[in-house]
């Protein structure tokens, strides 16, 4: 099994976090009893000095390199992933994508039925690649914004009622498309280190909610645990 995390600045993270990646990575060598790999093109975190993608300086030593693989970008969204992950997924050979996206789209690029066609193509475009791929799909979690911004907060909304109609008109039992649920709890004061970007129970949270969703509805891994990965490297491959 090849998992790519397709995300913007939340799944790349910047120089020193964790990322909610190295969550997922932890709780797959602890609960998923098959080889796996992480894939992606792209390997770093995005460096605020630098105003690019080039830093390598992930806040857990034991993270190893064979697992940073990503698709993910500072500033991206469904208009910057859906005409990349064609090749991206073809080039890997992806069989779940694990989706983060939208929220820069509705902040900074377009409104919300145009980022919702963005997200179809994004869909079409994976297929193509391998029409057996898998997705799953993370709404956007509002951020600090929503709570000054009603429009913005509107928006917000309404892009997630039409990702979940997406889901529904083109889910395909050879390539379904699983919706993940916002976690119940996340809390833009506490699980962010700034209002958007998710510190470390954040990460926890994203972690588990895209762990959860694949647990209950595929039977893959474990529920997720705060001690998911303590065992150690057992089961990537790399």
């Amino acid at each position: 099994m090849r998992f790519m995390f397709v995300g913007d600045s939340m799944t790349i993270g910047r120089a020193g976090d964790f990322t909610w990646r190295y969550r997922m990575w932890q709780h797959l060598n602890a609960s998923y009893d098959s080889p796996y790999s992480i894939v992606g093109p792209r390997t770093g975190l995005y460096d605020t000095h630098a105003d690019a993608p080039v830093s390598h300086a992930y806040g857990a030593p034991d993270f190893p390199s064979r697992a940073w693989g990503h698709l993910a970008g500072w500033g991206e969204g469904w208009q910057h992933m859906a005409p990349v992950i064609r090749e991206a997924v073809a080039a890997h050979r992806a069989d779940v994508l694990l989706v983060s996206l939208g929220l820069i789209d509705l902040g900074f690029y377009t409104d919300s039925e145009r980022t919702a066609l963005y997200a179809r193509e994004f869909i079409a475009e994976a297929r193509a690649a391998n029409p057996r791929v898998r997705f799953v799909l993370l709404p956007v979690i509002p951020n600090v914004r929503a709570g000054t911004d009603p429009a913005f907060a509107a928006e917000v909304d309404r892009f997630n009622d039409l990702l979940a109609k997406a889901v529904a008109d083109l889910d395909d039992p050879a390539s379904p498309l699983l919706p993940a649920t916002r976690p119940a709890s996340y809390d833009v004061g506490r699980d962010t280190y700034d209002g958007t970007h998710p510190g470390p129970s954040g990460e926890h949270l994203l972690a588990g909610a895209f762990a959860d969703a694949m647990h209950q509805a595929w039977g893959l891994g474990a529920p997720y645990a705060l001690t998911s990965g303590r065992v150690g490297d057992r089961a990537a491959l790399g």
